[in-house]
Order: C-alpha cells, then sequence, then structure tokens
C-alpha cells in the first residue's frame, strides 16, 4: 500500500487533506508535517511513495525540502506534488525543475484531489505532457544551452538522447517504443539508464532537461543521436 506524506504549515488544510486521504481503501498511512524541516524527517524516517508538499512555508520552502529529500537517496524516490494556491507558471516551472512530478491547486475539489492522487502513484508526470512543453519553453527560450556547452549530455549514449527527446516531446513509453522499434522494457531500461547518469528524479525533470541542455530545441524536434548507442 502506498504511504503518502502530506506537508503544509496551515493546520485546517493540511488536516482535511490528510483527513480526506485516510477515508481512501487501498492507500497507506498518511503522515504529516508542518514545514519543510519536518517534511525532510518525515521522508527520511517514513519512505513515503507521495509527497503533498506546500511551496510556500516556514523555515524552509517547499522547493527546497524537495530538493533535501530527493537527494536523501530513497529507494524508490518518492514522488513529490507541490501545493499551491497560486496557477502560476513561475513556481511550476520551478517544482518540476527541482525534480517534483507536477503540481495541485489547494482548492480543487476533493475528488479532483484524489484523483490526481491516484494518477500520481500510477504514473510519473502529473501535469499533462502539452502542458509542460508549453510552459518549459516559456521559460527555456532565455537560457537555453547548446550541446557543445553542456557536458553531462555526453555520458549519454544515442539510443538514450533518443528516447529523451521523445519523453520531452510527450510521448508515452509505449509510444516511443513503437517510434524506435524496440519493446516497451527496453525503452525502460534506457530510460533508467540516462536518469541515473543525470541523477533526474521525475519524468518532467527529464523533459526540463531535454530543454534546457538543447536536446531538444525550443519550438523545434527532438535532436537525433550523433552516435548509434545500444
Amino acid at each position: 500500500m502506498a504511504r503518502i506524506l502530506v506537508v503544509d504549515d496551515q493546520h485546517l488544510i493540511r488536516s482535511g487533506i490528510v483527513t480526506l486521504l485516510r477515508t481512501v481503501e487501498g492507500l497507506g498511512p498518511v503522515v504529516e508535517a508542518s514545514d519543510g524541516v519536518e517534511a525532510v524527517a518525515a521522508a527520511r524516517e517514513h519512505h513515503p511513495d507521495l509527497i503533498l508538499m506546500d511551496i510556500k512555508m516556514p523555515r524552509l520552502s517547499g522547493l527546497a525540502a524537495a530538493e533535501r529529500i530527493l537527494a536523501l537517496g530513497l529507494d524508490p524516490a518518492p514522488r513529490i506534488v507541490v501545493l499551491t494556491t497560486f496557477d502560476d507558471d513561475e513556481f511550476v516551472y520551478a517544482a518540476l525543475r527541482a525534480g517534483c512530478s507536477g503540481f495541485l491547486l489547494k482548492d480543487m475539489p476533493p475528488q479532483q484531489l484524489l484523483s490526481a492522487v491516484t494518477a500520481t502513484l500510477s504514473a510519473d508526470l502529473l501535469v499533462a505532457p502539452a502542458h509542460v512543453r508549453r510552459l518549459i519553453e516559456r521559460h527555456v527560450v532565455h537560457q537555453q544551452q547548446s550541446r557543445a556547452e553542456t557536458d553531462s549530455t555526453s555520458m549519454l549514449t544515442g539510443r538514450e538522447v533518443e528516447v529523451l527527446g521523445f519523453v520531452a516531446k510527450g510521448l508515452a513509453n509505449e509510444e516511443i517504443a513503437e517510434h524506435m522499434c524496440v519493446s516497451e522494457s527496453t525503452v525502460k531500461t534506457h530510460l533508467h539508464r540516462l536518469m541515473t547518469k543525470l541523477d533526474l528524479h521525475s519524468r518532467a525533470q527529464a523533459v526540463v532537461f531535454a530543454y534546457e541542455s538543447g536536446i531538444v530545441q525550443v519550438g523545434g524536434r527532438p535532436m537525433r543521436p550523433d552516435t548509434p548507442g545500444a
């Protein structure tokens, strides 16, 4: 059963979400924390599968806490979804860049929140791929690096670069397998290896990297790998 950690400095919001989640059959224990510092400690102790965390909190922000939690090296790494009262691209982009899987608005209806939690536990990307691409393209256009300036891309094989390009374009593993004429398990292997090499913690973070490194050009297509790779 999935273990969930809810983090928010506002007691009423936090307790409301915790109470709602505890009514769902099939979910495991739901733990709570009131700020980023407590969140890091709770993640270390309880190894949650999913963390719902407010962005703006005293002592340590949600984004800073997310980075520290992902740096703990928990296996498997928790999926982190940020909670916010702002439908603000700046917050969402920062969250994806930090390795979070998506974001939720605090004022969303309870049933919609439960559906989002279920979706996040079964997938690795809560924000729709098309929305992610539009969001990233708006931010990356001012900071995209060339591949020559990004040493980390040289660690990837040609096949891994190709997979990353397809992921950045919003394709699911099954669709990538069809394009590459390989099995879905092979795609998953390439994806796992490239994320390990690049120290990426979520599919969304991989999309951000693909654009910022220049593997995918803003408004363009995935770059073809320079050399073939296994």
